[in-house]
């Protein structure tokens, strides 16, 4: 194992700000892995996985040993001729992974070409986008329990995914994630009816849709309404969109009868939070060098600030003007560190 001592981590997180980390290493084996917490372990050490870290946010400095994840590889385990389960390492960048299988028109992916981050964060948050959460392809995870100190496949089924949680973030500090086992399809029901990719397709003269088109309105969406964190330092999506209840919902109609918000059941509501974001002024508002995106109000963006705790304070004043307003509590998607 190579070991780092009071590293910079601004080239190791999308926020880019200048951060400390007591030790630092990075692995690309399973063994290496073990090595790096072992000697956490002996050292007394808190130890941090770090993906690409496009979803976490540093306001101080990492008093411990942050391990830079870089297993990786793409293996296909089975196929037959309708469908085809791959295995990816963890350390894979999320987006290269995508453009992979759609440039094989094996579908699945498509709605969630472009997000930043790594395939090992994929399960973590079950990330989601135009309608799809990426748990609905993945068959298992393969991770380290640091608990019982062995490593473990974890079937689908007890992966406790919900909106972007699922075990792994439950239980953050038990769960490496090393690998992930998805599911694509080769006769793909594609999905076209959310998040303008219809208006992209029809603009196109697109009637018949493919992996590769979905792919392509997708990529065009985003590259519109998302800021390139090589460009300008974010995480995406700063924040969840909160769960209210019918109730709630009701009685905030009443008061704000344009609320966009989608029903999920017969009791909650899922309301948009760039939507309540923007009805208190925040779209495209800058204060310290952090402001909220220009054409994405849920994307909280890095002017030039070099400090995390600026970017945090700038978000709990957003969370507080909302409370404020709508009773509504917005909860970070990002991980405080």
């Amino acid at each position: 194992m190579k070991l780092q001592q009071n590293i910079a981590l601004r080239p190791y997180h999308s926020f880019a700000c200048e951060e400390i980390a007591s030790f630092f290493t990075t692995i690309s084996t399973k063994e290496a892995l073990i090595e790096a917490i072992q000697w956490a372990n002996e050292n007394n050490q808190p130890y941090l996985i770090l993906g690409s870290g496009t979803n976490v946010l540093f306001t101080k400095q990492f008093n411990g040993l942050v391990i830079k994840m870089e297993l990786t590889g793409i293996q296909k385990l089975q196929e037959t001729a309708s469908e085809l389960l791959l295995q990816v390492g963890a350390g894979e960048n999320w987006s290269h992974f995508v453009s992979y299988c759609v440039q094989k028109s094996w579908g699945g992916l498509e709605n969630l070409s472009l997000i930043p981050g790594s395939v090992g964060v994929a399960p973590i948050q079950n990330i989601g986008a135009y309608g799809v959460e990426v748990s609905e392809h993945i068959i298992s995870v393969d991770a380290f329990d640091t608990i019982k100190n062995e490593w473990i496949t974890i079937p689908k089924q007890d992966c406790a995914f919900g909106y972007r949680t699922s075990i792994f973030k439950k239980e953050a500090n038990r769960y490496i994630v090393c690998a992930v086992q998805f599911k694509l399809s080769k006769q793909p029901l594609l999905r076209t009816d959310f998040g303008g990719i219809k208006a992209v397709l029809h603009a196109r003269g697109i009637s018949n849709p493919s992996v590769e088109s979905i792919a392509g309105a997708v990529i065009y969406l985003r590259s519109n309404q998302w800021p390139d964190p090589k460009i300008l330092g974010n995480t995406g999506s700063f924040f969840k969109n909160p769960m209210i209840t019918t109730t709630q919902y009701d009685q905030l109609m009443i008061r704000f009868p344009s609320l966009m918000a989608y029903p999920i059941n017969d009791h909650t509501y899922k309301i948009a939070a760039g939507w309540l974001i923007e009805a208190c002024g925040w779209k495209a508002v800058t204060k310290d060098q952090v402001g909220c995106y220009k054409d994405q109000a849920l994307v909280i963006v890095n002017y030039g600030a070099t400090k995390g705790k600026t970017i945090l304070d700038f978000s709990e004043e957003i969370i507080e003007s909302i409370q404020v307003k709508f009773g509504i509590l917005l909860e970070r998607s990002v991980n405080i560190l």
